[in-house]
């Protein structure tokens, strides 16, 4: 039997079979200023010419999947001819949900896996506890780990020792990256150029020049020098959608410092702006919240007994580290003991789908 694995983000679905590769696609729905009257689902993203003003349509609100039937038509893409054309008669799958889903979602979810596309076994699990997973599998001596998941809409602490998660340790920070995403579009809307309705673009431009300062003073003051001083200023050209279909970051060779670009690019400058936005992750105190991010090992350090050991591992694709989680779950021995299969659900219902990674 076939597994396929599903991440199933607020923002992307990371998607692909157990032995293959993942694929990363927008999980939702989009229309734009040009053709109002046609909806785009998932990656036909791609076939909009001009997505300026992009207006998305999203099945998840505040992290919580609540619009079914978005869900259910980007689903019906991914599942479907034109994307991985599911025999749900033979396939199994494995999607994710946030922590402290609301059970009414978890069974809608369980409900339309086996009632409306026939799979014939699920797992529901915490992108988190796959991450752990992922963790512990190329770690086999560790016996704890503490998740950092951040996604779309908020952030989860969760700690998991000896392969389990402590749920009563798990802690939400309501900062994602949409909260970034905005934060941009009012800097630059105030600095430079109104972009508010312009989320795709913007979000293309946090992801392509926004970074971690690892020293924040010392980088506003070289954003504050004059010239080729400033090594943290960037220019990024902007799409036109016509002879530029997708914003990029000038080379530093190729910027002006003095006088105006003559090619008629649309430019934007950034500088501060590349680090302080993401600055929020560590001091959200400036937007009213408290919790927060630390940003490397020497911070953890002072806050753990010295006895311990303190580590941090960045994957090099985090985007994808849960998928590969799942991945490496599906070929587990344990795999056929956490899945609800069709005939366990239409014998017990909802009430089999506990977590199996919870303590």
């Amino acid at each position: 039997m076939a597994t396929l694995v599903l991440d199933n983000g607020a923002y992307t679905a990371k998607i692909g079979y157990s032995q293959e590769k993942v694929s990363v696609i927008p999980n939702c729905q989009f229309r734009s200023k040009t053709s109002r009257l046609k909806t785009f689902t998932a990656n036909q993203l791609d076939e909009i010419k001009d997505p300026s003003g992009l207006f998305y349509i999203l099945p998840f609100q505040k992290g919580y999947l609540v619009n079914w039937d978005v869900q259910r038509k980007v689903w019906d893409h991914l599942f479907g001819k034109e994307m991985f054309k599911v025999d749900f008669a033979d396939t199994s799958i494995v999607v994710t949900e946030p922590y402290f889903n609301f059970s009414s979602i978890q069974e809608s979810m369980t409900e339309i896996l086996f009632e409306e596309y026939q799979f014939q076994s699920a797992l529901r699990i915490n992108a988190g506890s796959l991450s752990a997973h992922h963790y512990f599998h190329a770690n086999p001596s560790e016996l704890c780990c503490l998740v950092v998941d951040s996604g779309f809409s908020f952030t989860h602490i969760a700690p998991y020792c000896r392969g389990k998660k402590l749920h009563e340790g798990i802690r939400r920070i309501n900062v994602g990256g949409k909260l970034l995403t905005n934060h941009l579009k009012e800097i630059i809307s105030y600095r430079q150029l109104h972009v508010m309705d312009e989320t795709h673009v913007i979000n293309q431009v946090k992801e392509d020049v926004c970074y971690v300062s690892q020293q924040f003073y010392k980088d506003m003051e070289i954003a504050q020098l004059k010239g080729e001083e400033n090594t943290v200023m960037r220019d990024y050209v902007l799409p036109d959608f016509s002879s530029i279909k997708k914003g990029f970051c000038k080379p530093r060779e190729e910027m002006l410092f003095s006088g105006k670009y003559k090619t008629g690019e649309q430019i934007l400058r950034l500088a501060n702006e590349r680090f302080a936005v993401p600055e929020m992750l560590f001091h959200p105190s400036d937007i009213d919240m408290q919790p927060h991010f630390y940003r490397n090992v020497a911070e953890l350090r002072a806050l753990v007994p010295a006895h311990l050991p303190v580590s941090v591992l960045l994957p090099s694709n985090p985007v994808c580290y849960s998928w590969e989680g799942g991945k490496l779950l599906a070929h587990s021995p344990d795999y056929e003991e956490m899945v609800v299969t069709r005939d366990d659900y239409e014998e017990n219902g909802h009430c089999i789908c506990e977590d199996k990674f919870d303590i």
